[in-house]
């Protein structure tokens, strides 16, 4: 386990529009705001996308995604954390599950997944927490790491 304490900064709260990007648009709002670190929660309909869904093979060293797309409408419920990589660039972390009549699917966003109407986030930045993104080769993901 690798820890970190930090303080709770200030709150945003957005309303994301019709064909607006996940993780894209919230990545590019933390930039613009200099949020380096936060909790990001959201509600509300994702229309199109890729989830990933699992590894292909549980016990392989080197993981391949299995992803899944999408192309209707979904009531979601998402939940995720946003950290500035290396080069201080901010990066979302984020899984969802999404609904559609008796169906449901669940899976990491990375991959990209789009707004059907509307969707609120709110992001509570965390500062001082000294945790960035690092890639482990182990991996071959930007995991949470301390500076």
């Amino acid at each position: 386990m690798k820890a970190a304490q930090g303080s709770m900064g200030r709150v945003f709260v957005l309303r994301l529009e019709d064909g607006d990007r996940l993780p894209d648009c919230i990545e590019q709002f933390a930039g613009e705001n200099a949020i380096r670190g936060g909790l990001v929660a959201l509600v509300g309909g994702i229309g199109s996308g890729t989830l990933v869904v699992g590894p292909e093979d549980s016990d392989a060293e080197i993981i391949t995604p299995m992803t899944k797309l999408f192309n209707a409408a979904h009531e979601a419920a998402a939940l995720g954390t946003l950290f500035a990589d290396s080069a201080g660039k901010p990066k979302l972390h984020m899984h969802t599950t999404l609904g559609r009549g008796d169906d449901t699917l669940t899976g990491c966003i990375r991959q990209g997944i789009d707004v059907w109407k509307i969707a609120e986030v709110v992001i509570l930045e965390i500062v001082d927490s000294g945790m960035v993104r690092k890639l482990d080769p182990a991996f071959n993901l930007e995991l949470l790491s301390p500076e």
